[in-house]
């Protein structure tokens, strides 16, 4: 049981900062609480025997302004800890909805008690939050600081990279899990790993059932947080450890030379709406903590999820920077995506701010001044902010318009060309302002979010029926061709266009300028059976399946070898748009040289590249047609006396598709070159 140094009786405390702050001689905790009328601090012991000790705070001694504190002088450390308040329950006229029987998280803490994942999540039964003890060995760890302009980015789900029993590691669907597929990363070419949200939710809390099993679905991917700070415990191969098993894979992934980031759900909570369950925020300060109707105070749902948070507010807006702060300064990130951001930038009634201080902030804090920030610029609510969610050079964007013009052209849709050609130049229409590059432009064509890359040449319509929805879920807008056929098949001619397709698609985006970004598995064609929407199968829809990475050994092959291109030759790594001097830097064409073809029916597209040394200029050709071939004229290499070499041809299949040097075709200028239906090829100077 915790015992105090002194007398008994409450100390006063101090009211900064928030949450728990351990001093050589006790702990000062501080909650803000503006429309509570009393506040109880709970504190049970850790041992077998579950002592508790309940402190009501006086509310003439232990608050200062909207703030409650209490210090307690002890020596222990070693307990769990939360809060009841009390309070009006009006929802109607104040949005208030006190229950002084529940107890909550403390908003800061940043450690909850650790369970293995699946077990219950004892919300509003006990204290669940800890003190967190910094006894981890860093080893003189730093910051990359990687540009932009060279990264690769790697979206991944922690438990399910590792979780099949194909991935052949010790600890599967864990933080050291991903330890042991670092040597893996690293030959892939990849420079940071994007992780889906590590902060603590119930992933128990989904109400949908599997038709086919009859058994209760997870909330797998995790966007439904408990707390901004607190680790996901059912992540670690000890939940009791899973700070320093966090800090593990950190520290290890910074020695072989790859970031961390962190995707951020600061848009909305877990909480969902007054059916929901009451954890935290909305059991301390309801009206501050969301956008509420002023009517009526039902929530605003701009989310999808229930609940929409009230960034703007200055003292949610703090504690988004202090989350910020602490996964920079005591977990060693590298940067965050933010989901759904454009919420970042509503006001306490929900409308779109001309400069949101939040956005601000994060961009121009100078803690975070060398973290990547990356938003997700749209909202449930139909905001959508490519291009303008901020002018901010600081701020980068998950590219929708690239997404959705390379997925058009290599479709086969109509009046796809000029839009792919400005998606592979990097997107100016978008970004060519205000001090921003390419560089702003993070380029993907698959997320977690949508098919896999193998599904979108697979599957027309989507196919999540296990969800348990009736297939209502999930987007029905995917701009995906099936090649032919619906789903699985085992005709040799779709499965090579197909794979054909697939190795297209990444050399676009590998090779557009920008930042590309590719979800884990789609490098070895992994499927998820047509489901649009995984967010609630914890099983092998969502795993990883890692003997395809054997199975499919020459589509990784094909990966690697693009990202390789892409490491070796700036001209596809540029930190400034193209300009148009008296030397072209790129030069577009249809199927003959100096003839550009922008028409709604055109389906093809080449362009020359011209670099300033040996070697360093490329040509490419672009077929979108679904079934015809196209016979592209090659331009003469620019100003040099020299010849191209085919050095890429996804028509072809490994290793055919990326030669060796010595085995590449040469070609004059001049020369005709068929390209085969929904093919891609490279030309560099020799």
């Amino acid at each position: 049981m915790i015992k105090q140094k002194s007398s008994p009786a409450p100390q006063r405390g101090h009211p900064l900062p928030h949450g728990t702050t351990i001093l050589d001689h006790g702990i000062n905790f501080a909650l803000f609480a503006r429309h509570a009328t009393a506040v109880t601090l709970i504190i049970e012991s850790t041992g077998k025997t579950k002592n508790t000790l309940e402190i009501e705070l006086d509310p003439e001694l232990n608050r200062t302004g909207d703030v409650w504190h209490i210090f307690l002088a002890t020596d222990d450390r070693d307990f769990s800890y939360g809060y009841r308040l009390d309070g009006e329950i009006d929802i109607k006229d104040q949005g208030l909805i006190y229950n002084s029987d529940q107890t909550l998280i403390d908003p800061l803490c940043q450690n909850i008690t650790g369970r293995r994942w699946g077990a219950e999540h004892p919300l509003a039964n006990t204290p669940l939050c800890r003190l967190t003890i910094n006894n981890f060995d860093w080893e003189n760890d730093r910051p990359l600081k990687t540009s932009m302009v060279d990264s690769v980015i790697y979206e991944l789900h922690v438990r399910g990279f590792t979780q099949d029993a194909s991935s052949g590691v010790k600890h599967p669907g864990t933080y050291l899990g991903i330890i042991e597929k670092i040597p893996y990363l690293k030959d892939l070419g990849v420079t940071a790993v994007e992780l889906m949200p590590v902060m603590e939710w119930d992933e128990n809390d989904n109400v949908f059932i599997d038709p086919e099993t009859g058994k209760k679905l997870k909330n797998y991917w995790g966007y439904n947080p408990l707390s901004f700070f607190a680790l996901k415990s059912g992540f670690a191969s000890d939940p009791d450890n899973h700070i320093n098993e966090f800090k593990t894979m950190v520290r290890s992934l910074h020695q072989a030379g790859i970031e961390v980031i962190l995707d951020m759900v600061f848009n909305h909570t877990g909480e969902g709406d007054y059916k929901g369950s009451t954890s935290s925020f909305r059991g301390i300060d309801n009206p501050i903590y969301y956008l509420l109707d002023e009517n009526n105070h039902e929530y605003l749902n701009f989310s999808g999820c229930g609940n929409t948070c009230n960034c703007n507010h200055p003292v949610v807006r703090e504690m988004i920077r202090d989350s910020l702060r602490y996964w920079v300064m005591e977990m060693h990130v590298d940067g965050f995506r933010f989901d759904l951001a454009s919420i970042l930038g509503r006001d306490r009634k929900g409308h779109v701010l001309a400069n949101p201080p939040m956005i601000e902030i994060i961009a121009q804090d100078p803690i975070l001044r060398d973290t990547k920030i990356i938003a997700e610029a749209w909202d449930a609510a139909g905001l959508y902010q490519v291009g303008s969610f901020s002018q901010d050079s600081r701020w980068a964007e998950w590219n929708g318009k690239f997404r959705d013009d390379v997925r058009a052209f290599m479709a086969g849709h109509t009046n796809s060309v000029a839009n792919l050609a400005t998606r592979i130049s990097g997107s100016s229409d978008l970004y060519q302002t205000s001090a921003r590059t390419p560089c702003n432009s993070v380029n993907f064509i698959t997320s977690h979010d949508g098919f896999t890359l193998y599904d979108l040449v697979s599957y027309e319509q989507k196919h999540n029926l296990r969800n348990g929805e009736d297939n209502q879920d999930g987007d029905n807008h995917n701009i995906s061709w099936n090649s032919g056929v619906e789903g699985d098949t085992d005709q040799e001619e779709i499965l090579n266009l197909r794979y054909r397709r697939i190795r297209s698609l990444a050399l676009i985006l590998i090779l557009s300028q920008g930042v590309p970004m590719i979800t884990a598995g789609d490098e070895f064609g992994r499927s998820q059976k047509g489901n649009n929407n995984c967010w609630c199968q914890d099983n092998s829809t969502s795993w990883i399946d890692w003997d395809l990475a054997d199975n499919n050994k020459g589509l990784l092959r094909f990966f690697k070898k693009c990202f390789a291109l892409r490491k070796n030759n700036l001209i596809f790594r540029r930190r400034s748009f193209f300009t148009n001097g008296l030397e072209q830097e790129i030069t577009w064409q249809s199927l003959v040289p100096g003839i550009e073809n922008w028409s709604s029916d055109c389906h093809t597209l080449a362009f020359l590249l011209q670099g300033k040394g040996k070697g360093d200029d490329f040509f490419i050709m672009l077929n979108g047609h679904r079934s015809e071939s196209a016979d592209f004229i090659i331009p003469p290499v620019p100003g040099k006396k020299s010849m191209w070499k085919r050095i890429v041809d996804t028509a072809r299949i490994a290793p055919f598709d990326f030669p060796a040097p010595d085995k590449a075709i040469k070609q004059d200028g001049g020369d005709k070159v068929q390209i085969k239906a929904m093919a891609a090829v490279i030309l560099q100077s020799m």
